[in-house]
């Protein structure tokens, strides 16, 4: 087995950025000094996918993407120039789309089919209208109104027969063509037809096949869709027949609802999701259905692909998409383990504030946990209660981040993942009524204990398995979780919530309380994600640079000694995880979060500014619209990103605002309210006196230097820290990237290049002398990447060194300082004054200076000699590589 990575660079694969052009950017990579290129999923999507999530067919390779050829021209590329692969892949969900041939056949045929082990489905509903039949949620009206309006139409493909609804395809089930095929039957006076009618219609129904006898009935009906086609080729009137009936079902409501009422799915009003969803999806999306990948025959087909390019050594690790989603993570990710050789694997998983990861046969997370270690370093938490003040003061909202949060967890679970919370309710109601003590709790009693207990949790989920029970730490969050609710809703019977703790940690045996104890932590996952990084957070916008997918708004920074405590974890519990700063889901990137903290620094100026602002864009108000807090958001975002223009702008808040469903939504727009979000932003973008008020806030108080500044110091620490570092595609420069699909744009590589080119063999003076083109960051990266090369033993030996050094002086607590492998590392976190008089202790050796090749001996030196030619300071220990 290879090492792990040394460092990766993402990258977002999708129809214009293809293996082509990723195979094109292989030398750069070399020369930036990465070790792999870790790339977006590229299994079969949906066609014009633009992210690879939506994944319809994972057995083979992304046609899009240019297909098998064009990766394997790629992957020799890497190999040729050294380089390794990191494949996402995607265990949770997979498109509900035509295009995924394992959907469609559940759709024909119902739990007939040889896939409808595959998806996490409900198949005998809560009630007679969705029992045995999926929900397919997409007509644009009520079913009866479109049915009517004759929006349907019939077809016929072969022996098999289809139903289209505007761009939407669905098929007919081939027993329900009994009727259809015996009066086209009547209709030609055709014997063989009128016979394979009958014949179709005696095909098992749902209710009558089992999983023994499916593979049965799938072979009998092929040969009777054979059978159709060829009486079709060889009796021209039969055929046309059967298109004239067609036609005629079509034209005929209700013949054709009683065709449609027959098949295995209900077509229904997209709206009626929010409410009846009968399978599992990924967050409230209804086009991704959850796969049950806890079966082996799913794991195997989902998998074989992606382990056999592992096998065969074209990939080197694995990134798992949305672990939290899966039934027992730990258990699916020992076999993963077991089945990839363990390679390099790491899982989105959502660390809250002061959760540790799972001891997971796993090599780390994604990252999300470091950056917020990091960010946390740059907002002067000092000042919480000066901006806490601003921000209510501006904008008249005195929520608390834990209100502004409950509140929205709760909302999700009325509208959005309403059919979830129902699905565990209805799970509980069964439980009570086995239970004398809890069985006469009324439905709706029942549904809002659910809530108030899903909504008191402060992680994405527990782990509670089959046969082991809850841990220590599961049962600390469902004794935390009653405590809230008990205090918070005194009204709720206190019996049924310790009730409801008693099942969450598996207390009670029984196979439908250990269900409900696994679906419960099905639900409270994307409720968090819902609720919290989909909707709190983009209402409550203290300070934007906080609100990141795993931090805590709340939380207004934290001090160097919990950074030192979580690096010296890392090191020694998770030494190859992996670090990052930017992804495809933060919604601000590293630099324009790094821009938005330094105004933590200076509450009062601020404060000042949009005061001033707020006053003089009044006039370009819509009847009061938008409210404050979306203006203040916008004053953020413009500090964050400036300059920018007036397009990127909208985007972020008409997302930010459809986000925060309070003023309009996703499902519920409000049209006015959008409209006046929308001139109010261009028309402030267009005040002259706005703008160069807001150039000279940025220009006087140096808020762009100091960001700059602040993304040095973060990088440096991405790429010294234990663990693997990612580059985020493009952000080796400059990147003020917002929310999706900003964060996604394409990426000018040719600049890159260019920029690479110039200052490859400059020193830090010239680097820092062209600020404006991004190459004093670039040249940082590059150096400290080619830095990492030597540093294949200690990842080997899965041994970190880390060791937080000593500072003294008055600036002592704005830099953070340390040890990592033979890399001293001092960055600065606070303030742009001087450093006089502030020193740091490097510990025993000789140590040349990365950046600048001056050699260092150890003792108290300086900061001021360190700082002098570059913002941040990292040496090499001798023997080590100094620079590139």
């Amino acid at each position: 087995m290879k090492p792990g990575p040394r460092a990766t660079y993402r990258v977002q694969l999708h129809s214009e950025f293809g293996f082509d052009d990723a195979a094109a950017i292989v030398p750069y990579l070399v020369d930036l000094g990465v070790s792999h290129l870790y790339c977006s999923p590229y299994l079969q999507a949906v066609p014009g996918s633009t992210h690879g999530y939506d994944v319809v067919d994972p057995t083979r390779i992304s046609d899009d993407l240019g297909g098998a050829g064009a990766h394997a021209a790629m992957t020799a590329a890497l190999r040729d120039a050294g380089l390794g692969q990191v494949l996402d892949i995607v265990p949770n969900h997979m498109a509900a789309d035509p295009h995924n041939r394992w959907w469609w056949d559940v759709l024909e045929n119902g739990p007939a089919s040889r896939f409808a082990h595959f998806f996490d489905i409900d198949w005998e509903g809560s009630g007679d209208r969705s029992s045995y039949r999926v929900l397919v949620p997409v007509l644009g009206d009520h079913y009866g109104r479109v049915l009517e309006a004759g929006e349907f139409g019939l077809e016929r493909d072969g022996g098999a027969f289809v139903v289209h609804y505007h761009e939407h395809t669905v098929p007919v089930s081939p027993r329900t063509l009994d009727d259809l095929l015996g009066a086209a039957a009547r209709r030609a006076g055709s014997a063989p037809l009128g016979d394979l009618a009958t014949e179709f219609g005696a095909l098992p129904t749902a209710r009558q096949v089992d999983r023994a006898s499916v593979m049965e009935r799938h072979d009998r009906k092929l040969a009777l869709e054979a059978a159709l086609r060829d009486v079709c080729a060889q009796d021209g009137a039969v055929a046309s027949a059967i298109d004239e009936e067609l036609v005629a079902v079509a034209h005929d409501p209700d013949r054709l609802d009683a065709l449609l009422r027959r098949q295995n799915y209900r077509l229904a009003f997209w709206r009626t999701a929010s409410e009846e969803i009968d399978y599992r999806r990924f967050f409230n999306i209804d086009t991704l259905v959850g796969v049950r990948v806890e079966d082996p025959d799913v794991f195997d087909a989902t998998h074989r692909l992606a382990l056999d390019l592992v096998a065969d050594g074209t990939v080197d690790g694995l990134r798992v998409d949305h672990v939290d989603g899966l039934r027992d993570p730990r258990a699916y990710l020992d076999q993963l383990h077991e089945r990839s050789a363990g390679v390099f694997t790491v899982v989105e998983k959502i660390l809250e504030p002061g959760e540790s990861m799972p001891p997971w046969s796993v090599t780390g997370t994604t990252g999300y946990d470091f950056l917020h270690r990091v960010n946390d370093l740059f907002v002067a938490k000092a000042n919480e209660t000066a901006m806490t003040e601003c921000y209510e003061s501006f904008t008249g909202d005195t929520a608390s981040w834990d209100e502004v949060m409950h509140t929205s967890k709760l909302q999700v679970m009325r509208d959005e993942l309403a059919p979830e919370t129902e699905r565990v309710t209805e799970l509980l109601a069964t439980i009570t009524d086995q239970y004398r003590r809890q069985s006469d709790h009324t439905r709706r009693a029942l549904r809002d204990a659910v809530r108030e207990f899903v909504a008191e949790y402060s992680i994405y989920r527990t782990y509670v398995e089959t046969g082991s029970g809850a841990d220590d730490g599961a049962r600390r969050e469902v004794a935390r979780s009653v405590t809230a609710v008990q205090a918070r809703r005194p009204d709720i019977d206190t019996e049924l919530v310790d009730f409801l703790g008693e099942l969450a940690v598996g207390d009670h045996g029984g196979a439908t309380e250990t269900e409900f104890a696994l679906r419960l932590q099905q639900l409270t996952a994307p409720v968090m994600a819902k609720g919290v990084e989909d909707t709190a957070f983009y209402r409550y916008h203290r300070l934007i640079s906080l609100n990141e997918v795993g931090g805590s708004p709340g939380t207004f920074g934290r001090g160097i000694d919990a950074f030192h405590a979580e690096t010296l974890a890392t090191a020694r519990d998770w030494p190859n995880t992996m670090l990052t700063l930017s992804t495809h889901d933060t919604k601000r990137s590293a630099d324009v979060r790094a821009r938005i903290n330094v105004l933590s620094e200076m509450p009062a100026v601020w404060r000042a500014a949009v005061t001033r602002w707020g006053e003089h864009n009044a006039r370009h108000l819509l009847d009061g619209a938008p409210e404050r807090n979306t203006e203040y958001l916008l004053y953020q975002t413009l500090v964050g990103a400036w300059p920018i223009d007036a397009d990127r702008v909208c985007a972020c808040l008409a997302k930010s605002a459809k986000e925060a469903k309070v003023h309009t939504s996703w499902t519920a727009p409000v049209a006015d309210y959008d409209a006046a979000v929308d001139a109010f932003a261009r028309a402030v973008l267009a005040d002259k006196w706005f703008v160069s008020d807001l150039e000279r806030f940025l220009t006087e108080e140096r808020v762009v230097e100091r960001g700059r500044r602040n993304s040095l110091a973060q990088t440096a620490v991405l790429l010294t820290s234990p663990g693997v570092p990612d580059v985020y595609q493009g952000s080796e420069l400059w990147d003020l990237s917002l929310v999706d699909p900003d964060n996604r744009r394409a990426v000018d590589y040719d600049e890159r290049r260019r920029v690479l080119d110039a200052y490859r063999d400059a020193d830090a003076v010239k680097a820092l002398h062209d600020s404006e083109s991004g190459a004093p960051k670039q040249w940082m990266t590059r150096r400290l990447l080619h830095q990492r090369r030597d540093d294949v033993h200690d990842r080997t030996r899965g041994v970190v060194r880390y060791e937080p050094l000593a500072l003294r002086g008055a600036r002592a607590d704005d830099v953070l300082a340390y040890e990592c492998r033979d890399l001293v590392v001092v960055v600065p976190r606070h303030g742009c004054e001087s450093w006089a008089g502030t020193t740091v202790e490097l510990p025993p050796g000789d140590f040349t200076d990365v950046f600048t090749n001056a050699a260092a001996e150890s003792g108290r030196r300086e900061l001021e000699e360190l700082f002098a030619a570059f913002p941040v300071a990292v040496l090499a220990r001798s023997g080590s590589t100094a620079g590139a």
